[in-house]
């Protein structure tokens, strides 16, 4: 990861982003995901993206965006060099207490307005229905995404993956 960051086409990408993309990509190869040491195109939702899978089972992405405006959710969203991390979850119930008692940046799209279900489809696939704090959520599945995430809250997104998507075993199961 650190050589191709290092392409030119990739000078969208500030430092400290840069830091935190390398950094995350050591974090899941640690869990058993990697990106196939490539690159690709972001389509609408940035120029590249950057996909963390295993046996073709996607936890995580990355969208480098240069400069865009996009609509969603009824609100415009305007970037410029930033790097749009979206972390991918089912059974949301099932890891409900891990996420209310996680870190506020952690819980935050779980909790907060962005993303809300607007049934743009009938048969929606991306659909995420869970109660949290004892309301029912109703959220797009591309809502759970943090923008020039923090490198000093990288546990928080690698252990709330963790959390989902490590296998348990008799011996670590809490």
């Amino acid at each position: 990861m650190e050589n191709l960051l290092k392409e030119e086409r990739f000078g969208i990408i500030s430092d400290k982003n840069k830091k935190f993309i390398i950094e995350f990509t050591k974090q899941m190869k640690s869990i058993g995901y990697d990106f196939d040491g490539k690159i690709g195109d972001g389509y609408c939702w940035g120029h590249y993206m950057v996909i963390y899978s295993k046996n073709k089972k996607v936890i995580a992405r990355f969208f480098i965006r240069d400069k865009g405006i996009r609509i969603w959710g009824g609100k415009e969203h305007k970037w410029e060099k930033c790097i749009v991390l979206r972390l991918f979850f089912t059974n949301i119930n099932k890891h409900i207490n891990y996420i209310e008692n996680a870190p506020s940046y952690i819980k935050s799209p779980f909790v907060n307005d962005q993303g809300l279900c607007s049934h743009c489809g009938e048969k929606c696939h991306n659909r995420k229905i869970y109660t949290i704090n004892g309301q029912q959520m109703e959220k797009c599945g591309y809502a759970f995404s943090f923008t020039d995430p923090k490198i000093e809250h990288i546990n928080g997104y690698v252990d709330i993956l963790k959390e989902f998507y490590a296998k348990k075993t008799k011996d670590n199961v809490n």
